[in-house]
């Protein structure tokens, strides 16, 4: 190892100690390090600002909430989860639903199904909280829960439409729950949102929405094929002080990125926060399209195989075994 990346591996071992990702804060400034967290809270809180101007203010930009809603008294959004329990317990959702329902479907199979979870889902608020109260506290990284579980959870949600002819889950899924809470005052709900806290910080880490959540199962689907990825587009770059490991929802997808192939994050599991962007000091990951970030891989590849045999990268060798855990 050359002494140039002794000293850059020194270094970061030792802004790691000084705080959380103060590496990639040391590099790319505290704004640079949080741009994407800040973003994702500004159009969160900002989408639920404009489903309160209607009952605070009279102003009527959407009305409804994120189960089904109408933008400007004309355009409808509904979503999927709920048309599709309504189908399947035998009763017709009015076309406005079904219309509201194929925008959403739309809008995610582009920009990427779990999109919803990290950029709108209120809940994902209360997960990240307990996610960072977990790494400040410096609890030991419990056992983790069967990720496909979130898909039988979804199948239930399914069924009991058809066995009841009722949207059972609709009466406890957390996501409109908080914009009652915040808009109508309804408070009734919220212990299942302390219920999600709970888990995730002492039971099992990212408990809801990485193994639990059956709408996030569902967009999972949706988005993948989306064009949009985050892409480990300089992984020969990486060091491997795994910081990007320590903040993703989903730390599996990363793995086969950073040491496969090819560089782009394919899992449907992927939220596409962009944590894995901002914390990273080597600048290692980008968002990019599938086909270009394939494109340019393929030509990377040939420009290999006119030199000398490649070799696999000592950086992956070497974040292969410490990764293997996070699968």
């Amino acid at each position: 190892m050359s002494n140039k990346s002794m000293n850059n591996q020194t270094m970061n071992s030792k802004a790691r100690m000084q705080g959380e990702h103060a590496a990639a804060i040391a590099e790319l400034g505290w704004f640079g390090a949080h741009k994407y967290l800040l973003l994702r809270r500004a159009v969160q809180f900002g989408l639920l600002g404009l489903f309160a101007l209607g009952p605070l203010l009279g102003i009527w930009l959407f009305k409804g909430n994120l189960s089904a809603s109408l933008l400007l008294d004309t355009i409808p959004f509904a979503d999927p989860l709920v048309s599709l329990q309504m189908l399947i317990s035998g009763h017709i959702p009015e076309l406005s639903l079904l219309i509201g329902a194929a925008l959403v479907i739309l809008f995610y199979a582009l920009a990427g199904g779990r999109v919803f979870c990290s950029w709108v889902c209120p809940v994902n608020l209360v997960t990240d909280a307990a996610s960072w109260l977990r790494r400040k506290l410096n609890l030991p990284r419990s056992s983790e829960l069967p990720r496909n579980l979130r898909y039988y959870l979804l199948a239930l949600v399914l069924l009991l439409p058809l066995l009841t002819g009722n949207l059972i889950w609709e009466w406890v899924n957390p996501v409109p729950l908080v914009y009652r809470a915040v808009l109508f005052g309804s408070l009734s709900g919220l212990w299942i949102l302390a219920a999600i806290f709970l888990l995730d910080l002492f039971i099992a880490e990212r408990a809801w929405c990485g193994h639990l959540c059956p709408t996030g199962a569902l967009f999972g689907f949706i988005g993948k094929w989306s064009p949009i990825k985050i892409v480990a587009s300089k992984a020969s770059a990486c060091d491997n002080c795994m910081d990007c490991f320590a903040v993703c929802p989903e730390r599996q997808v990363l793995k086969p990125a950073l040491k496969g192939q090819n560089p782009v994050i394919t899992s449907p599991d992927c939220t596409q926060c962009g944590r894995c962007i901002d914390v990273c000091a080597q600048r290692v990951f980008r968002y990019q399209t599938r086909f270009t970030a394939t494109q340019a891989q393929l030509s990377k590849g040939d420009s290999t195989d006119c030199q000398s045999p490649s070799t696999t990268s000592p950086i992956r060798q070497h974040i292969a075994p410490k990764a293997e855990n996070d699968q």
